[in-house]
């Protein structure tokens, strides 16, 4: 913010101190910062008694416009203090409900912290077998709480909306969890799973919350295995596509060219398998190259058992980035994949793309699915997340090449002599344009190293 000399709209409308162009001492921000630190620790009380100190002190030096900023800085904390509430008390606790039914299972978990709830998250683990709320809160408490991997707050008590199974059928595990994190933390804590009153509302609020969010969560995965099965029925495929890839190629003008690769199973996105290729080598804006490259790139190191190969490719394009994709399938000789090319039609509307479909054994051919159709409503989702994800890396790619000099590139032109060169011409353009003669009368610049730099720049 260095070259900044007047606050932006957020400090116009009072929302921001304006401390990038010094319109608050370092005292107040760091008071300010205090303050932030301490709400977001849920001691909002404490915010409050400072406020309420300073307040009466501006009062009482009679600075009243300061004191009333304090004032409307004491109601809106009580304004979200009030919204925080669920019941009167004290206390930091963390309250676990869990929940299981065919086909899945959500744990979620409340964070109470001085009488007020703070958050919460859903976690849905993968369980196969016979599971119940119990064993199922057995394994995941050790998991949540003893991961050294992730630092958390410990509470002082921790409540369950079953009781946990034991584990060696002399100590419950809530004895033996008790045990473990007090030693780990230096912090002693109870577990409970029967309670009343307030904490009972608490639980009660967590189980509707864990109960209502396995609901969507399988609703999700229903509306997606049925999208799956419509995928089948409209492309004619002998068995539901356990896996589907999408490839898309993003550049500007050529500029840092990007390939994607996304991977969809039968219970959405896999978003640890997506990939990004750096494209290079190809003449600027060709995209049948940069999908040649990047299929073969990707196909051989499948090949090689580097992953899983899918049933089923999608590539953003029309028939001819289709029939690059299948010749390069071809020269792999690898067989049995069915190919979908989908190019965005002439008024490029959702709903209205031209599908060509290419599977083994058989000419590319034509498809039609209808608009409202859910197998075309999964052929978008596949196509707009690799879309997005090419953009990003794109733009990522992009951002970071034109941070970089290309007089990085020449070997001996340090830093100092970089500078130099700006210092003596005033910019790049005009060292773009400088003639050879010019560049070698820069002060550390010899005439070799000078034909070096206008041989970079002229390379064309």
């Amino acid at each position: 913010f260095k070259n900044r000399s007047r606050p932006c709209l957020q400090y116009q409308i009072g929302r921001c101190s304006g401390p990038c162009v010094d319109k608050i001492s370092e005292a107040d921000y760091e008071q300010d910062l205090q303050h932030t630190l301490l709400f977001l620790e849920g001691k909002s009380n404490d915010v409050n008694q400072m406020l309420s100190e300073q307040m009466e002190q501006s009062a009482q030096t009679q600075d009243y416009e300061k004191a009333a900023k304090f004032r409307d800085q004491i109601i809106a904390v009580r304004k979200i203090q009030e919204q925080q509430y669920v019941m009167g008390g004290q206390g930091d606790i963390d309250v676990i409900a869990a929940s299981v039914k065919p086909g899945g299972a959500c744990i979620h978990v409340l964070t109470i912290e001085d009488g007020r709830v703070l958050g919460s998250k859903n976690y849905f683990p993968k369980v196969k077998g016979e599971w119940n709320e119990a064993n199922l809160l057995a394994s995941f408490l050790p998991q949540f709480y003893l991961n050294s991997q992730v630092q958390r707050k410990l509470p002082k008590i921790i409540l369950l909306s079953h009781g946990p199974e034991s584990w060696d059928g002399e100590s419950s595990i809530s004895e033996v969890l008790e045990e473990a994190l007090a030693k780990q933390f230096s912090h002693k804590l109870k577990i409970q799973s029967s309670m009343r009153g307030e904490k009972s509302a608490w639980m009660n609020l967590a189980k509707t919350n864990a109960e209502q969010s396995l609901q969507a969560h399988l609703a999700s995965r229903e509306n997606i295995q049925q999208r799956f099965e419509k995928l089948q029925e409209a492309l004619a495929l002998d068995e539901i596509p356990e896996r589907m890839e999408c490839y898309d190629i993003s550049h500007t003008m050529g500029e840092a060219t990007v390939a994607s690769c996304v991977v969809f199973n039968i219970d959405g996105p896999l978003k640890s398998d997506y990939r990004k290729f750096n494209i290079e080598g190809i003449i600027a804006g060709d995209d049948y190259a940069a999908m040649q490259q990047v299929l073969e790139r990707r196909f051989t190191r499948l090949k090689k058992g580097e992953g899983k190969m899918p049933d089923l490719v999608l590539i953003d394009g029309g028939k001819g980035q289709l029939s690059q994709a299948a010749k390069v399938l071809e020269e792999l000789q690898i067989e049995g994949i069915t190919l979908l090319g989908v190019a965005k039609g002439t008024t490029r509307k959702a709903g209205l793309e031209s599908l060509w479909l290419h599977q083994p054994n058989n000419p590319p051919k034509e498809l039609v699915i209808a608009s409202d159709s859910p197998a075309l409503h999964l052929i978008q989702h596949i196509r707009d997340e690799s879309h997005r994800f090419a953009i990003s890396g794109h733009r990522a790619q992009r951002a970071k090449k034109r941070s970089e000099s290309p007089l990085q590139d020449i070997p001996g032109l340090g830093p100092k002599r970089r500078k130099a060169l700006l210092a003596f011409f005033g910019g790049w353009k005009e060292i773009s344009a400088a003639s050879l003669n010019d560049l070698a009368r820069v002060p550390g610049i010899s005439q070799s190293m000078a034909s070096d730099i206008y041989q970079l720049l002229h390379d064309d």
